[in-house]
């Protein structure tokens, strides 16, 4: 059976605010048995070639955001010599929606990110910055990929292994995610931030889902956060954290003063993490890239200068 998949149209994305990177593609296998493949976008932002620093910077979004989410952190960060990537993941932005929510699984997620990362772009000493569901995912990477590595700027995100009790933040998400009625990825945003979004922002936010078919994706990750020590996700989880709590790539933990992550990263993250920094983004909501980008940036290319490519780590 083929796998029936949604492509946005170009035309919603044209003249989007402060989203000026041109699109990149690549194929990768949609791992549903039928040798289908999946068209995931990317963007990829360079320096030019006498002011690069030789740095890749790979920036991860969640839920329910796409690449737009760094429009504000990839300029300033190329501006000081760093290449910045910033895949959508499938399901969301400018690539593939399968209309099918059993095909979004945590596993997918992670075999779907690995070949785009590591198969098809084939990156190395990644400089690793994700956020809400960027964070689930990348961090299973780290842990499992380390040698690829250099540094992580964790934002607003955790690792969860299903043996934490769910915050009451994240049990009103999974309910609202699965009842709300239209789903708006623009409202949740908007929610998720102290300042107030402008409309073309809000806009831009909707712009991959025409309608509900688009949006299976962004209904199905609320409900693939492991919440009990038996989702399928957890053991794997368990072995990520085990080689976590052994590693020696620089880890700082950038998050917004109210907003601790999925399931307690706040604590998971800084306690479990040797040497993990922590630095604390005031005024601001769970969505940082959006309220302190400057603050953001300049924690990313601190960590990126404080540790220079010659340093042996690992």
């Amino acid at each position: 059976m083929t796998i029936d998949i949604r492509r946005t149209p170009d035309a919603r994305f044209e003249g989007l605010l402060d989203y000026p990177f041109e699109p990149h593609y690549v194929a990768i296998d949609a791992g549903d048995g039928s040798g289908a493949r999946l068209r995931v976008h990317y963007v990829d932002e360079q320096p030019a070639q006498d002011e690069a620093s030789g740095e890749t910077v790979l920036l991860l979004h969640g839920e329910p955001t796409w690449s737009y989410l760094y429009r504000q952190i990839i300029p300033p960060l190329v501006a000081a010599g760093h290449r910045c990537i910033a895949p959508d993941l499938v399901g969301f932005g400018k690539s593939d929606k399968p209309t099918d929510r059993f095909a979004y699984t945590y596993q997918a997620h992670l075999d779907w990110l690995r070949e785009i990362v590591f198969d098809r772009l084939d990156l190395n000493d990644i400089t690793l910055v994700c956020h809400d569901w960027g964070g689930l995912l990348g961090l299973r990477l780290l842990a499992e990929h380390p040698d690829r590595f250099r540094r992580v700027v964790a934002t607003n995100t955790s690792l969860p292994t299903g043996d934490q009790d769910p915050e009451g933040p994240l049990a009103v998400w999974l309910q609202l995610s699965q009842r709300a009625n239209p789903f708006e990825p623009s409202k949740v945003v908007d929610r998720g931030t102290v300042t107030e979004l402008d409309p073309a922002v809000r806009a831009a936010y909707d712009a991959p889902f025409p309608d509900e078919t688009y949006l299976q994706g962004a209904r199905q990750f609320p409900l693939l956060v492991p919440i009990t020590p038996f989702d399928p996700a957890a053991p794997a989880n368990r072995a990520a954290w085990s080689a976590l709590k052994k590693s020696s790539v620089p880890f700082l933990y950038a998050h917004a003063e109210r907003d601790y992550g999925v399931g307690g990263g706040r604590t998971m993250l800084r306690e479990g993490i040797p040497g993990a920094r922590e630095v604390v983004i005031m005024n601001a909501g769970h969505f940082i890239q959006e309220d302190s980008a400057p603050e953001l940036v300049t924690a990313i290319d601190q960590l990126i200068r404080s540790t220079p490519a010659t340093e042996t780590v690992g």
